[in-house]
């Protein structure tokens, strides 16, 4: 009879995940010759070897096949614990959220106490991230629930509107379109536009929302990898950009910084939630969504 523990399955999938026993056991906070010692009643339990003890540690052909399984399992093992948490004792517990990175630092300070004024018993847990992880993370079960823009590819996952989030042109103090009391998309033609690294659903977003036919789209190699830096890359005269209206309250403040906005109908990313169409939670996430609204949306 074959016996893994779920104990056993979370190390597994935590050397997969780290690269290493070491790192593994770190995360785990086992030592590191505990964690080996249920590895290998797992791989004696299975009688398959499940990874190559080499730098970095490499997953067998058969251990991929096992950590994808022992994912499903943890996952679903979760979501047990989660579904009787839920109908015991709903708002209480873990709750595990995704943010993505053009999101977190503008909004999160600004809604979290009011979600834990009203559901203390909350165990709000963020994680911030790109899209494309966070969705993935999501539907595997390492998260809860995501706050991102509904625009981007979730795959299965449902989603819930929160918000719309127009954008803005961000240029340089001196720019000759900064005097403008608005902008008209097709007067960036010729600009160097300036995006975020590949990765960033807002990259994608400005690119189709906007008609950059003539543009360069971007500053010869240059990738950056959060808001803050574009902004101060089009403040030194670099090029210019487009910002959510979310970000605008703390960006807006930075030297040498113009914010003009576009001519109507004005573009925009749609704010929500997504989770797991089998979580049992979606009323809790509904609830909780309505907390993450600014009051200027």
């Amino acid at each position: 009879m074959i016996l893994a523990t779920l104990r056993q399955l979370e190390y597994a999938v935590a050397i997969a995940d780290h690269g290493s026993f070491h790192a593994a056991a770190r995360a785990c906070g086992v030592t590191q010759p505990g964690l080996s010692t249920q590895i290998r009643q797992l791989e004696e339990s299975l009688d398959v070897v499940l990874f190559e003890r080499s730098k970095p540690t490499l997953t067998t052909d058969a251990g991929e096949e096992i950590i994808r399984l022992a994912r499903s399992i943890l996952a679903d093992t979760h979501q047990l614990q989660s579904a009787a948490q839920t109908w015991s004792h709903p708002f209480t517990g873990t709750l595990r959220l995704g943010v993505i990175s053009t999101i977190a630092p503008y909004l999160l300070h600004r809604v979290l106490p009011r979600v834990r004024e009203t559901y203390p018993d909350w165990n709000l847990q963020l994680y911030e991230g790109q899209t494309g992880d966070l969705a993935v993370l999501t539907e595997r079960g390492d998260l809860d629930l995501s706050l991102l823009a509904l625009e981007a590819d979730l795959g299965r996952l449902n989603s819930h509107p929160l918000f719309t989030d127009s954008f803005a042109v961000a240029l340089p103090a001196n720019h000759r379109l900064a005097s403008r009391k608005r902008i008209r998309e097709s007067e960036l033609r010729g600009e160097n536009i300036l995006l975020l690294a590949d990765g960033h659903c807002l990259r994608d977003q400005v690119m189709m929302v906007c008609d950059w036919a003539g543009a360069p789209g971007e500053l010869g190699d240059f990738r950056a990898t959060s808001l803050a830096t574009l902004v101060q890359m089009v403040a030194s005269g670099a090029g210019v950009t487009l910002l959510p209206k979310l970000s605008l309250p703390i960006e807006k403040r930075t030297p040498d910084l113009a914010i003009v906005p576009l001519t109507k109908p004005v573009p925009a990313r749609t704010i929500g939630l997504a989770w797991r169409p089998t979580s049992p939670r979606a009323e809790e996430f509904r609830a909780l969504g309505q907390l993450l609204i600014p009051e200027d949306a």
